[in-house]
């Protein structure tokens, strides 16, 4: 997502809401303003496609970051995150990706579940958070 430009939610839905001290921020994936998504490689002539997780996590925890700065947040200020896999099996790539931004000891609390399915085929993890910083 370049700078100035934002992805539009696919629903009746803000991607921020600010609730008193807390800041909730809805599901949030790896799809771009221009409504590509990160971490889809095209790996042969016959369009098969390989989804990376581990560029889809980065990708999403950068994009709930920039939806964090809209309203004077940011990843430091996240206390709890439920992340949503397609498959289990990529659980090791998504623990990777998401161990670069938060850490063990001082990490919001986490809960991780596997799906069935998200918004779109390409999508293979979906994270929304809670955040909390105090309003002045």
């Amino acid at each position: 997502m370049s700078e100035g430009t934002k992805v539009t939610p696919r629903g009746a839905y803000p991607h921020v809401k600010v609730v008193g001290d807390f800041i909730f921020v809805s599901g949030t994936s790896s799809r771009r303003s221009d409504n590509t998504i990160a971490g889809v490689d095209i790996i042969d002539d016959m369009g098969t496609k390989r989804l990376n997780v581990e560029v889809q996590t980065r990708e999403v925890l950068k994009n709930i970051d920039k939806n964090l700065q809209t309203v004077g947040a940011s990843l430091k200020d996240v206390v709890d995150v439920t992340s949503f896999l397609v498959n289990m099996n990529d659980f090791s790539g998504y623990n990777k990706a998401y161990a670069e931004f938060f850490d063990k000891e001082n990490g919001p609390t986490r809960t991780t579940v596997a799906v069935h399915q998200l918004p779109h085929p390409d999508l293979v993890v979906e994270i929304k958070v809670m955040a909390y910083k105090k309003q002045s």
